[in-house]
């Protein structure tokens, strides 16, 4: 079936009723949610997944689950490559993955020989910190606290790849718009020789989202190159890539976009290529071909191939409306809980520096065993079930993260389970 047909289903689906048939009463007007609380609507996007009943699911952030009808389609693509084998990966495949990669570019409004395929955002991310070769002895880069770890490793190994100084600084809280801006401006002050900042568009730790095109903007009047992390990012904020004002980005399409695990994009702006080596030696393609940068050997077809699904998917239930949604259902928790003492959330109140994810802990207790502990109370005690994120300067906290299949029932239950646990 058309590719644009398909979406167009699948649209009209969301709006009268689950794709698969699952019985709805109600319905909402064709074209999207008439808010972001608009239940009806929201209730038949939830019946497109299939949801463990164990818990309260707030831990949505590790990796996001497939709808039924990307996992129908992964499943449909994984028999087909299985069997047909070589006869279709040497034949067709090849094509088949340049219409899904022009699909991919179209979607983040940059040219489809400016991104490659990897196995995640971590993947690309490493291949371009390790490979970033405008650096040299003195030079410095820089990074804050909630960077991800493995990110952080590799900037650190750049002091002795390239000889370089490794700034690590805390941003600051609570967080402001301009603050933070401020925060990476005085840092690149205080380090003329500064060559390359890490930034996270969406941290993991604490679901902060940074103001990326104005720090970008300031880095880039300094000549100072931006690696911008956008694995949070993509599929549950709506932006495009070109607004953002970074030449070097890695995103993943396992976590909001809600592909199979395993799928990763590489970008690279195409007068920037020549940045980044092309890696350990690789010779597959043309110098200048931004896909020289990564070489993982025999991917999972299928999940590539699927990846084309779940953005029909994603597409259908709109950008705009996602972000709207998971706001929504952010604030719902995090706001009555400004009044509960006791409680100390790390999500500033301003939306533009908020996300689904957000970070708590009991006041005074920013130590890593009271956070575990606090994770091991909402699960063990109310069946929530959340994760401990460690790394933050100001120290450890508990994270919670809505989707767009979470109930508004379950915001409360968790509020009324921290205002419980606060007076204990």
């Amino acid at each position: 079936m058309d590719r644009l047909t398909r979406r167009g289903i699948l649209g009209a689906a969301l709006a009268t009723g689950p794709v698969l048939g699952a019985a709805q009463a109600a319905t909402v007007p064709a074209g999207g949610p008439a808010s972001p609380s608009d239940e009806a609507y929201w209730g038949r996007v939830a019946a497109q997944y299939d949801l463990t009943d164990e818990v309260v699911q707030l831990e949505n952030g590790n990796w996001g689950v497939m709808s039924r009808p990307v996992l129908e389609a992964y499943e449909r693509h994984q028999r087909m490559v299985n069997r047909r084998n070589s006869y279709y990966s040497r034949r067709e495949y090849g094509a088949d993955l340049e219409r899904i990669r022009a699909r991919v570019a179209a979607n983040l409004g940059v040219a489809a020989e400016e991104i490659a395929f990897t196995r995640g955002a971590t993947e690309a991310l490493q291949i371009l910190i390790a490979g970033y070769n405008r650096l040299g002895p003195g030079d410095a880069v820089v990074y804050a606290d909630l960077d991800y770890d493995s990110m952080q490793t590799a900037m650190d190994w750049l002091a002795q790849r390239r000889g370089v100084e490794v700034v690590k600084f805390g941003l600051p809280e609570p967080a402001t718009h301009q603050g933070l801006i401020d925060a990476y401006e005085a840092v690149l002050s205080a380090h003329p020789r500064a060559r390359l900042l890490l930034l996270t568009q969406v941290s993991h730790r604490n679901g902060l989202r940074l103001p990326v095109a104005e720090i970008a903007d300031l880095a880039r009047a300094r000549g100072v190159d931006v690696i911008l992390d956008a694995a949070h990012a993509w599929g549950q904020v709506d932006f495009r890539l070109p607004e953002l004002g970074c030449d070097f980005v890695g995103l993943n399409a396992h976590k909001w976009i809600g592909a199979p695990i395993g799928v990763g994009v590489l970008f690279i702006r195409k007068d920037r290529v020549e940045a980044i080596d092309p890696f350990m030696g690789s010779d597959e393609y043309s110098e200048g071909d931004v896909r020289r940068r990564v070489h993982t050997g025999t991917s999972n077809m299928a999940a590539y191939l699927a990846l084309e699904d779940a953005l029909d998917f994603h597409e259908a239930t709109g950008a705009a409306a996602k972000e709207a949604r998971l706001t929504w259902l952010r604030r719902r928790w995090t706001e009555p809980l400004r009044d509960v003492g006791g409680i100390e959330l790390l999500t500033p109140e301003d939306d533009r520096l908020g996300s689904a994810l957000a970070g708590f802990r009991l006041a005074g207790r920013a130590d890593g065993p009271s956070n575990v502990a606090l994770s091991k109370a909402l699960l063990e005690r109310y069946d929530i079930f959340t994760v401990p994120r460690f790394g933050l300067a100001s120290g450890a906290c508990v994270r919670a993260t809505v989707s767009t299949f979470t109930t508004p029932a379950e915001a409360d239950r968790l509020v009324a389970a921290l205002a419980d646990l606060a007076k204990a």
